[in-house]
């Protein structure tokens, strides 16, 4: 599994990319999240593509907040349908937090989660993502979770 970046090669192999028909309300379809990419250029955002064996079988966006609290926000992480299951979500996202470590721009990354996609929230707790405490009051039905990255900036 590696990281790439979403080129005028492979736009289309990310833009073609889809979840069960289930998860449809937790993400946006893959070519919104390219669209995204555009609305946020001025927030040094990043949309990542995951390839396994020359195949793209996921994307993510990562912004960064240009407000305060400064940070990284990770939105749209999604894992094609046909390659759900075999871990390559859990790898991508390690994929993920690693380089932002590596980059050093912020301490933390946040997300904002649907309460009821508990698939999600598992795997995110599992990389050491925790609720934030912070409610959203316009997404009453969402989990706000956030990621330190570095040891010594755990609160």
């Amino acid at each position: 599994m590696r990281l790439i970046s979403v080129t005028e090669d492979n736009w289309m192999d990310v833009a073609a990319l889809s979840v069960k028909e289930e998860q449809k309300g937790f993400v946006a379809p893959a070519i919104g999240i390219l669209a995204r990419g555009y609305v946020y250029r001025d927030c040094n955002v990043k949309i990542y593509a995951f390839e396994k064996d020359g195949i793209i079988v996921g994307t993510a966006l990562v912004r960064e907040f240009t407000d305060e609290p400064l940070g990284y926000d990770l939105q749209q992480f999604m894992v094609d349908e046909q390659y759900q299951r075999k871990g390559y979500g859990s790898q991508a996202l390690q994929l993920i937090l690693d380089e932002l470590r590596t980059e050093k721009h912020f301490d933390h990354v946040e997300l904002c989660v649907k309460k009821t996609d508990t698939e999600a929230i598992r795997l995110y707790e599992k990389h050491g993502f925790v609720d934030s405490g912070y409610i959203d009051e316009d997404l009453p039905d969402s989990l706000n979770m956030i990621c330190y990255l570095f040891e010594s900036s755990s609160r």
